[in-house]
């Protein structure tokens, strides 16, 4: 295989999936697995009935420290930091002062730090982002991205799985909860997130020894995965994709994301105004998700979206997913036809397909509570 462009970067694991035989395409600045020989479908469906694992490492990670490392993050975020407790991680967004998404992200709570986890391509934006909104707070910023490695093991064997290499009671640790400790030998700290649908951890760890976990994890049955399984695994689980579905043109209330925003929290955040406006004003439009009701034709992201003879936006995601075997996506529609059972229309190439809204997720969620 030949190597990748001098330009995209790589991640601790890069070598082993050129081993394993991966399709490496250029993602997010990233040299990354799209898909290994089994094939995007093969990796969906071991996701969904075993487990599987995918390397991560190209995420983004922000640590905050000093004494005023809460107050600040309430500021750039928008959800309510002041509601975790040490263990605890939440999803989040880091808004512009128009409300609308610089990226979403993870805020983790330690005892000494904040860490933000937000999306590769995003990375140079959001420290310029942050930094810009530093002020005069006692903080100590630091983009520890390159010296983190990230991989995600999900599925419904993934609790049996992470429990036989490490001492840690993973059974224990609640949805949206992490601890530290070590697993196969590695330093970690072990968080019941994911981004599938399904129950599963994510193992952050040093850089050095990501090769060590996955070969752990692999070697105890994980199947690898890239990242075409994590698109259509997101995808049927109704989570958004910054660039797709949510972006600095959409806010959270119009993607859906009220939970996310927290407007009367005690601190003021950036882009509050905004949304304290939106929301009395009520939003003009929502995300959707639809099926395709016609065939072997397939809504592809970009495609224009047609209501009532008028194009009203285009497919943010869209696929034929393994488990669902039809062709799904999300729109935004006007907020009146948002609902179940609306039909539009999307143009596939110069024909009108007909499409159906229908309620989201498109298959329920698995993540243990």
């Amino acid at each position: 295989m030949a190597d990748a462009p001098p330009s995209l970067k790589r991640t601790p694991l890069h070598d082993l999936h050129v081993a394993l035989g991966a399709k490496m395409v250029a993602y997010a600045g990233f040299d990354m697995p799209v898909t290994y020989p089994a094939g995007i479908s093969a990796e969906h469906k071991a996701v969904r009935e075993r487990v599987g694992v995918f390397d991560v490492s190209h995420m983004g990670e922000f640590e905050v420290t000093g004494p005023d490392r809460n107050a600040f993050v309430q500021r750039v975020t928008c959800n309510d930091v002041s509601a975790l407790v040490t263990g605890q991680a939440q999803y989040s967004g880091i808004l512009t002062e128009q409300g609308t998404f610089v990226d979403d992200c993870l805020v983790y709570r330690f005892d000494d730090k904040l860490m933000l986890v937000v999306n590769a391509a995003n990375i140079a934006k959001d420290w310029g982002h942050i930094v810009a909104h530093k002020g005069g707070a006692n903080v100590r910023l630091r983009d520890i991205s390159d010296e983190t490695a990230l991989i995600a093991v999900q599925g419904p064997g993934a609790e049996a799985l992470v429990a036989t290499l490490t001492a840690l009671k993973v059974a224990e640790i609640p949805y949206y909860h992490f601890t530290s400790g070590t697993v196969a030998g590695a330093q970690c700290f072990v968080s019941r997130t994911g981004y599938t649908g399904e129950d599963g951890f994510e193992l952050y760890c040093r850089t050095a020894d990501a090769t060590t976990l996955w070969a752990a994890v692999t070697g105890r049955g994980a199947e690898p995965c890239g990242l075409g399984a994590r698109d259509t695994l997101r995808l049927e689980a109704g989570l958004p994709l910054y660039g797709n579905d949510i972006d600095d043109t959409t806010t959270p209330l119009e993607a859906g994301l009220n939970f996310i925003v927290k407007l009367d929290k005690a601190a003021p955040f950036t882009g509050q105004t905004m949304l304290k406006r939106q929301k009395l004003e009520g939003v003009t439009r929502r995300l959707v998700g639809f099926r395709v009701t016609q065939p072997k034709l397939v809504a592809r992201h970009g495609f224009d979206v047609w209501l009532d003879g008028r194009k009203v936006d285009t497919v943010r995601s869209g696929t034929v997913t393994p488990t669902l075997n039809e062709a799904i996506g999300t729109a935004y529609l006007p907020k009146d036809q948002a609902k179940p059972g609306t039909t539009f229309e999307i143009d596939i190439r110069g024909r009108r397909a007909p499409a159906e809204v229908v309620k989201l997720p498109f298959v329920p969620h698995r993540t243990k509570r």
